[in-house]
């Protein structure tokens, strides 16, 4: 499936919309130039263009297999891997102390989703190296970083994260894995873990994984838990990799889609593994990890998205069928042109999305601002939950444009829906991030988000001088969004806000997808202000019925039965 990666889209709202600028204007960004930018983008496409997204659909008609123990993936793999290794991808934004580039997390973030898009079944691994090092680089000891952030950079050895369990998903305080001092400074990891992405391969030299484990005295629940670096091979005197630890696949998941991603059942029997961090404080390191994960799946998201548009778009301009005008293809159809407008839309709204989270993030570590940290923090579950939604909702609106023929495999078009119905899921479910959101996310009395606001209404009365009709509906848009978010500090019960999580989270992101296309509809040519009249005309008014939603509370929701459901 021929991919072409979106580059104009970054560079403009880099430029005009997200704020990037000011993080290239820091000391610690100094290395972001415009040329560097460029160069990065025009290689990291020229990559994802000629080597990775054939891959694609390789991937799903050969899916990654266990050949005795060991894990055989997809037929080029390898090589796509070893591309993304060579192109010195994987430690973009690691810090050059620890032999990264040191470049700004914005700049990975177009970079991932730009190879998200080619091969998603393939970025997952890279990805979780990424996270992997950012946990190693503040948690773990000075011995440990130095034997494995490099070779964790170079793509030598990859990276995982092992927290759920059979009787242990969302709620990762009940897992049973323990850990036993060995009495030399490494333990002994002993449980099974599900779900584990990219645990095994055939083209890196180790794998390298991050455990959630208890010690013989940690409480129970989430405070009693502390993480382990657990290698595939125990790294000799060298630093190379060594005798095989006491851990194995023993299966590898039939998914719904990712065939090309192997997802793992681990069993540790005693595993040798060093602690990572503190002990009993192993849910921080591990988070740390986890929230790097969540912008890039939230970039997992709207990469798919964009292929599925791209597909479509493609399909519709050279498939002939019914009355059309014009050209004669199904483009020229009303409803096939309101679907197309649709996923660009919102494809574009999540991108410049997760795009001002990683700004947030770079400002934050550039600055040490509080107010930065904040905003990061805030921004992430809108950006996960927000960016997978639409992933999922434009590669179903793909296979519609396409019909008849979307059903049908050969044509490529459900695969982007099987492949990206999982991002909605790992990594903290969507209802998990919303209930983060009206929780946690509001502990500091609604300041992160009221500042939010307070920029997308100051946005909207600068645009009043030039495009006073889109201006108005988006300022009126986050006064609504206002009124609702103190409503909802408001509430003592916190099942009043849960029961309106995921609408809130929605109209969060519907609001500030108004506000990124009313700036680029400023900033932009005529072709940017008709797709921000479209969505903001016709896509951000859904947040009326959201908030509407949200205002009910928990009351007529938890009185629905069982018994009513099932009647």
């Amino acid at each position: 499936m021929p991919y072409r990666a979106p580059i104009r889209d970054f560079h403009f709202l880099m430029e005009h919309v997200v704020g990037f600028k000011a993080v290239a204007a820091t000391d610690q960004f100094a290395d972001a130039t415009p040329d560097m930018t460029q160069a990065i983008l025009t290689e990291s496409a020229r990559m994802c263009a000629d080597i990775l997204a054939p891959l694609n659909r390789v991937g799903d008609l050969h899916p990654a297999h266990l050949d005795n123990g060991i894990v055989r993936t997809a037929p080029g793999f390898s090589q796509g891997y070893k591309a993304i290794a060579e192109g010195g991808w994987i430690g973009m934004s690691a810090s050059k102390e620890v032999g990264g580039l040191g470049l700004p997390m914005t700049l990975t973030t177009t970079v991932n989703e730009m190879i998200a898009s080619a091969c998603l079944a393939l970025q997952l691994s890279p990805l979780m190296t990424q996270g992997q090092i950012e946990a190693l680089e503040h948690h773990a000891s000075d011995a440990l970083k130095a034997l494995y952030i490099p070779k964790l950079i170079s793509g030598e050895w990859n990276g995982t994260m092992n927290l759920t369990e059979p009787q242990a998903g969302s709620d990762v305080g009940a897992l049973r894995t323990k850990a036993t001092p060995n009495g030399d400074g490494t333990y002994a990891i002993t449980g099974q873990k599900i779900y584990i992405s990219w645990a095994d391969n055939d083209f890196t030299e180790n794998v390298c994984h991050l455990v959630l484990a208890r010690l013989p005295d940690g409480v129970p629940g989430t405070k009693g838990i502390s993480l382990f670096m657990v290698p595939k091979l125990i790294p000799d005197a060298d630093g190379n990799p060594g005798a095989k630890n006491d851990l194995r696949v023993v299966s590898l998941e039939h998914k719904m889609g990712l065939h090309g991603s192997p997802t793992a059942v681990m069993e540790y029997s005693g595993a040798t593994g060093w602690l990572v961090g503190h002990e009993h404080e192993g849910m921080a390191a591990m988070f740390t990890m986890m929230n790097n994960a969540r912008l890039g799946v939230a970039v997992q998201g709207v990469g798919v998205a964009e292929a599925a548009l791209q597909h479509a778009l493609a399909y519709a301009q050279d498939r002939k069928q019914g009355k059309a005008p014009g050209t004669g293809a199904i483009i020229e159809h009303a409803d096939v042109r309101r679907m197309l407008s649709t996923m660009k839309a919102d494809t574009y709204a999540a991108r410049a999305i997760t795009l001002m989270n990683a700004v947030a993030i770079d400002m934050a570590l550039a600055t040490g601002d509080a107010g930065w940290q904040a905003r990061a923090a805030f921004l992430t579950p809108i950006s996960k939950a927000f960016g997978s939604d639409i992933g999922c909702e434009v590669a179903a609106m793909g296979i519609q444009v396409h019909g008849g023929m979307g059903f049908i495999e050969e044509t490529g078009a459900a695969q982007f829906a099987r492949d990206v119905r999982v991002a909605t899921i790992y990594e903290g479910t969507n209802g998990i991030q919303a209930m983060d959101l009206v929780a946690r996310k509001l502990m500091d009395g609604g300041e992160a988000a009221f500042r939010l606001l307070e920029e997308i209404e100051q946005g909207a009365e600068t645009a009043k001088a030039t495009h006073p009709d889109l201006a108005e509906a988006v300022w009126q848009a986050a006064e609504t969004l206002r009124e609702v978010t103190e409503w909802l500090l408001a509430q003592s019960d916190l099942n009043d806000r849960f029961a309106g999580a995921v609408p809130y989270l929605r109209a969060f992101a519907r609001v500030l997808g108004g506000h990124v296309h009313l700036a680029s509809a400023v900033a932009g040519d005529t072709s940017r202000l008709r797709l921000a009249t479209f969505y903001i005309k016709r896509i951000l008014p859904e947040h009326t019925g959201l908030l509407a939603h949200v205002r009910e509370g928990a009351s007529d929701l938890m009185s629905i039965s069982a018994d009513d459901l099932a009647a």
